[in-house]
């Protein structure tokens, strides 16, 4: 289980592959690919579609990541975006200035700051209108680069100049507006940026007001590797220079040049206001192209059944009245599933139906594993069985079920549409808890796996080290006696590390439930978790989990949870209870004095296109009472992107820096990156700040994701995968 919160786990192991993987693809040799974009949008020095510091209002393709990092006068801003709808995207900034701190003496040396951005396409560009967007910088930070604007964009084709010619004007707010100001079309005045401020809360009240200026630029594709900018900014940098020193500004026209290396690697060089040279890295990758393409292993065209008339004797239904044939096709239907990475569960076999339960632990999509079910289903079982009952199972929850007659399967193998007609002939419902009489893999239970590796733990946005790690050894072990039964633990050894009572001290004012983190991280051995639990399907629709022990590295306890969830139904509601108390820093089996009863009432709604909204209300860690809301897209192919906030009973000032708990969490198959078909995915919670403030227990096994991935949605968004 990876731990969720400012000091995760295993967020380097994701950090690594963002690297890594995509690092793979620069090595492409044309710089457009399967997405067909040659307009696809460069990035400005806030990692947004832009110019050179100004932005553009072309936004990028729908569920494009863009990863940006420039320098400039000592100024380094790293940036994450995220194309979350085609016209909505959302950044995330972390950033460090050197010599900010000359003026006014800090015990840090580069100061650092986080900030989030938004963008909005109000008008795709046509044949005669531009692009139109607006957008809002550094909205929800401490406002050190807190602006708005609203920008248009004109592509020419075909200019006097060979390739392509884009032409840019927008008007500016806050920085963006302190340059050669026009005055204040919407009125008001703007309050300037306060080092040590809380931070965290959008300033609602100062969007588009105070004074505002014009901004264009110009942007030349030469051809498909190299294009000019040129820009007039409007941003003054009025307390880098005139306050702080930074640099010194002698115009407002900056120039660069960018070159595309690869299909998602752009390198820019430029010069600007008139003293400085600046460089900026560019790296856009989409969830939909892997870093290595999944191939799975080819399955057998299905089992021709004998014809009835020819050979009436294969029709026969004897066997039904046989236990020792039912267990011999079972045997025989188990040996087929092992092949294709699928776990047969039980068998109810009727001399014209089957239903089949079994479990995937190897394909992202379910759509996969139950086409291949119902061809090993064909394969094996008699020809008098026509019409085949298939239950998905996630560790004794039975999902949903889908029949399907042979008939149809054998009607529509080769059909030019198979997928989607068969789709209009099944049925996905209900799966009973329980199936009486069934023939059972008695090879399941008890069952015993452990595994010892590498682990890596880190923690990010401390201004005396940016990114904090500890390396060393994990054992993991897991123990399922009985179904629905799991008892496991992890064991950690710290080779080496700096995560410990050396890290920024926190002004929360709460009980310090999660910041005390680092003091959890500076013993060598530590038992990480170690549980027991049991979950069960209650009655058709009804899930339950009962938890107990040391849950996660700070708390140990009990945790109940039931969730309600149709299989065709985009609702869910649920409902956890815990009672826990704070582990010791040593990383043992002793408890701190501190205890509290936590809990939420949480819905899940599935809004279709992949999008997920879920809303938690209930009490925190620290005490406090409040509501989580979180948004995100989920990609075909297990990619998952997030946005989170938390608001509690906690005033700004008792939260301490940041004011309210927000983040982004990001989840990657490890299959995108292997080109293996492989459950498995790496997760982490990336927080600009981590307080006591809204923080909640991390349970392992939460029903709701183990529930829905198997139901109908998620089998209907990937269907089209059904025969592979």
């Amino acid at each position: 289980m990876l731990e969720r919160s400012l000091w995760s786990g295993k967020a380097t192991l994701l950090a690594s592959a963002i690297a890594v993987g995509p690092a793979g693809l620069a090595l492409a040799d044309s710089p457009y690919s399967i997405f067909e974009t040659p307009n696809r949008p460069s990035l400005n020095f806030y990692g947004s579609p832009g110019l050179v510091d100004m932005p553009t209002a072309h936004a990028m393709p729908d569920g494009q990541f863009a990863i940006g990092v420039s320098h400039f006068a000592g100024m380094t801003r790293n940036t994450l975006t995220f194309q979350a709808t085609p016209r909505l995207s959302a950044s995330f900034r972390y950033i460090g200035i050197q010599d900010w701190n000359s003026v006014v003496p800090s015990a840090f040396e580069t100061y650092r700051d986080r900030s989030f951005d938004l963008r909005y396409l109000l008008k795709k560009e046509d044949g005669f209108w531009p692009a139109v967007t607006v957008g809002l910088q550094d909205f929800a930070g401490t406002g050190i680069y807190a602006g708005e604007y609203v920008v248009a964009t004109k592509t020419f084709d075909n200019s006097p100049l060979p390739g392509t010619v884009k032409v840019t004007g927008g008007l500016g707010w806050g920085r963006l507006g302190s340059h050669n100001s026009i005055g204040s079309p919407f009125g008001g005045n703007r309050g300037a940026f306060t080092p040590g401020a809380t931070g965290g809360r959008p300033s609602y009240d100062q969007w588009f007001r105070g004074p505002a200026a014009p901004f264009a630029g110009v942007e030349w594709e030469v051809n498909d590797r190299w294009t000019l900018k040129a820009e007039y900014s409007s941003d003054a940098y009025e307390t880098e220079e005139g306050q702080r020193g930074v640099f010194t500004r002698k115009s407002q026209f900056n120039f660069g040049t960018e070159y595309q290396y690869s299909e998602g690697l752009r390198l820019g060089a430029y010069y600007l206001y008139g003293s400085e040279f600046g460089v900026n890295l560019q790296y856009q990758f989409h969830p939909r192209k892997p870093a290595t393409p999944i191939a799975n292993t080819p399955t057998a065209p299905l089992r021709v059944r004998p014809n009835r008339t020819v050979e009436p004797q294969a029709w026969d239904t004897a066997w039904a009245s046989s236990t020792q044939s039912k267990v011999g096709l079972r045997d025989g239907l188990k040996a087929i599933l092992d092949e294709s990475g699928l776990t047969l569960v039980a068998l109810q076999l009727g001399s014209a139906s089957a239903e089949m339960r079994f479990s995937n632990e190897r394909y992202q999509a379910p759509a996969v594993a139950v086409g291949r079910a119902a061809r090993a289903m064909a394969q094996v079982l008699p020809a008098s069985v026509e019409t085949f009952r298939i239950v998905l199972v996630q560790d004794n929850l039975a999902q949903s079920a889908v029949t399907v007659r042979r008939t149809d399967l054998e009607a529509l193998e080769f059909d030019p549409q198979a997928a989607d007609a068969l789709l209009a002939v099944v049925g996905i419902g209900e799966a009973a808890p329980r199936l009486p009489g069934a023939l059972e893999n008695e090879d399941l239970y008890p069952d015993f796996a452990w595994s010892i590796g590498p682990y890596v733990s880190t923690s990010y946005f401390d201004p005396e080290a940016p990114v904090r790690l500890n390396l060393g050894v994990e054992a993991t072990a897991t123990y399922r006696p009985a179904p629905g039964w799991t008892i496991a633990g992890s064991l950690k050894h710290r080779l080496w590390g700096n995560k410990g009572n050396d890290a920024h001290r926190s002004n929360s004012r709460l009980e310090p439930v999660r910041t005390n983190g680092p003091r959890y991280f500076t013993a060598e051995t530590v038992l990480d978790n170690a549980y027991v639990s049991k979950q069960w399907s209650v009655g058709n629709d009804l899930y339950a989990r009962v938890t107990a022990g040391y849950l996660e590295r700070m708390f140990g306890g009990v945790s109940a949870e039931l969730l309600w969830k149709p299989v065709t139904s985009n609702l869910a509601l649920g409902v956890e209870a815990n009672y826990v108390k704070q582990r010791e820093f040593d990383g043992g089996f002793g408890f701190q004095d501190y205890s509290v009863a936590t809990g939420h009432v949480s819905a899940y709604y599935e809004f279709g296109g992949g999008y997920h909204g879920q809303v938690d209300v209930g009490r925190y860690l620290a005490g406090d009472i409040g509501a989580t809301v979180t948004v995100s897209r989920e990609f075909e192919n297990g990619w998952r992107v997030g946005g989170f906030f938390t608001v509690t009973d906690v005033s700004a000032d008792d939260f301490g820096e940041g004011s309210f708990d927000k983040g982004i969490n990001l989840t990657i198959p490890v299959s995108w990156f292997l080109g293996t078909p492989d459950k498995r995915s790496i997760s982490t919670t990336i927080r600009p700040i981590q307080r006591d403030g809204g923080a909640r227990l991390d349970v392992p096994g939460r029903l709701y994701e183990q529930v829905r991935s198997g139901h109908r949605n998620a089998l209907e968004d990937q269907w089209s995968r059904v025969w592979e």
